[in-house]
């Protein structure tokens, strides 16, 4: 009786049998139990499971002992738990027999080698489940998408078809920029406010191996002094009373592996600059709060708009850290310095507009084009843009005139004195004046008229007759009268070419057409049909 007491007090054998009543347990609750050798081929499955073979396409357990469980079992990952070791606790699994709720464990020797796998399915009734896993796919696919926004959010909008103008100091630009794309240095932007930093920036970023990954912008001067280490650098984890138990990364651990914008760095306080300076050269920072360094890879491009060598000069910026960020410089030009860009500008920040506001983008008379160079344009590509909208929202014509402006760039008429507008170059205008001059007639009327979309009104009489049109008494009427005969005129004398027309009369064709529309009899002489 002794002897058997001390044999249930046997370690080895308590453990044996504590397995072998846990598996005929197992085995009764699971609805099936199947388990492979180190190979990942069907040695052996319980009555619970042989439920499956004819579902599965066999007829008989002999057909699937011995075969790779994948040809047994479609989609099942009972390979996978052999050649790592390691359980899938619980899973769904769905092929042509079903969809069930799994479990898989590897099988160890005394040892500790894997010898095989046992798989357990745990339920078969998982259609009752279904509106849970319906909602754990719904959330998945909700993450899967805000992983994607996300990542959208920090991709550039900008590449250098963007930064429009064909003059010599825009192709220079673009030129240093397309340079600095290829080479992985720091670059610094100098500029004033709205000459396009920022998209030169994301041009450079776009054009560069970075590409695929993100580009963080950041405003030092919009962030208050006190938050610009923790924005910057991160916080570790309970770095201080209120803060995050996860921490939180900064930018530059955001931007890893791709880059960095710092606009307005000539705003950073000195303290900071110092660690900037620290990641500049070492490629490594310590979240505020902790003792542990965290290194990065991050491509960093500055920006000011003042000149940072006469902030060094006063002492307000680190020398040392200009000369860090001074190493591939790309100074942008203002709008004043490349006038003959101003017309691409425009017919460009137009169409951005009409696109944004979904309407038909707007033309600019040439006359509002040369009064608009000779603006100062302190803000440059961004006020530029500013005044267009402004101009596009208050005027209901598909022409932007010089009255088009005058309510939202008082200083207009004075540019457009020292453009030399109102232009009197066009044959017809010169041919008016001078009748004038030799009549003492009417009164030259050179306003533009929003509204008609037309060319300049030089006189108040057709060409080619003495009298208005008969009927014609009103302004609106005389007008119509001169739009009329100067369309006859143009299209007679280019032969009913419509598109050398439009150009002759210093109009776009769709503008020709409009008016073709109007004045139907124009449209079917023959003259005006000959297009």
């Amino acid at each position: 009786m002794a002897r058997s007491l001390d044999a249930y007090h046997d370690s080895d054998r308590v453990l044996r049998l504590a397995a072998e009543t846990f598996f005929d347990h197992l085995s009764e609750m699971c609805e099936g139990i199947l388990v492979v050798d180190k190979s990942a081929r069907v040695v052996w499955v319980n009555d619970r499971w042989q439920r499956n073979i004819a579902s599965l396409g066999f007829s008989s357990l002999d057909e699937i002992i011995g075969l790779p469980v994948e040809e047994v079992v479609p989609n099942t990952l009972m390979h996978h738990v052999v050649e790592t070791g390691k359980p899938i606790l619980l899973d769904v699994l769905e092929n042509k027999a079903g969809t069930y709720l799994v479990s898989r464990f590897p099988l160890h020797d005394e040892s500790g080698a894997v010898i095989g796998a046992v798989g357990l399915i745990l339920y078969d009734q998982v259609e009752s489940l279904r509106p849970l896993v319906s909602k754990m796919a719904r959330v998945q696919n909700e993450l899967v998408q805000a992983q994607k926004e996300l990542a959208r959010q920090r991709r550039t909008r900008y590449t250098f078809s963007n930064f429009v103008g064909n003059s010599e100091r825009a192709l220079e630009v673009k030129s240093r920029a397309r340079r600095a794309a290829v080479l992985n240095t720091t670059v610094l932007l100098l500029g004033e406010t709205g000459t396009g930093k920022e998209l030169i920036a994301q041009a450079i970023h776009a054009a560069s191996t970075r590409a695929r990954h993100p580009f963080i912008a950041v405003n030092v001067a919009a962030i208050p002094e006190t938050l610009l280490e923790a924005e910057f650098f991160g916080v570790a984890p309970g770095a201080y009373t209120g803060a995050d138990r996860r921490g939180r990364d900064g930018k530059f651990k955001l931007a890893d592996g791709g880059t960095l914008f710092l606009d307005e760095i000539g705003d950073m306080p000195p303290a900071l600059q110092a660690k900037l300076l620290r990641v500049l050269q070492e490629r490594e920072f310590e979240p505020l709060g902790s003792n542990a360094m965290s290194r990065v890879d991050v491509r960093v491009i500055a920006a000011s708009s003042v000149d940072l060598a006469t902030l060094v000069a006063d002492g307000r910026f680190r020398a040392d850290l200009y000369y860090r960020l001074n190493v591939l410089p790309i100074r942008l030009p203002t709008l004043r310095e490349r006038p003959e860009d101003l017309e691409a500008l425009c017919e460009h920040l137009l169409e951005q507009i009409a696109l944004e506001h979904e309407m038909l983008p707007k033309e600019i008379d040439r006359d509002v084009l040369e009064a608009l160079a000779t603006l100062p344009w302190p803000g440059n590509v961004r006020e530029l843009r500013n005044v267009l909208e402004r101009a596009c929202s208050l005027w209901d014509g598909m022409r932007l005139t010089m009255d088009a402006f005058r309510a939202v760039l008082p200083e207009i008429d004075a540019a457009a004195v020292r453009a030399g507008s109102p232009r009197a170059e066009e044959p017809e205008v010169r041919a008016a004046v001078a009748q004038q001059a030799a009549s003492g007639s009417e009164e030259v009327d050179a306003g533009r008229h929003g509204t008609t979309g037309g060319p300049p009104v030089v006189s108040a009489r057709p060409s080619g007759t003495g009298e208005p049109a008969a009927g014609a008494a009103t302004l609106p009427e005389r007008i119509a009268a001169l739009e009329r005969e100067a369309i006859r005129e143009a299209l007679r004398a280019t032969g009913g070419n419509r598109l050398q027309a439009a150009r002759r009369l210093g109009i776009a064709r769709a503008t020709l057409y409009q008016k073709l529309a109007e004045y139907p009899e124009l449209a079917a002489s023959p003259a005006g049909n000959a297009a």
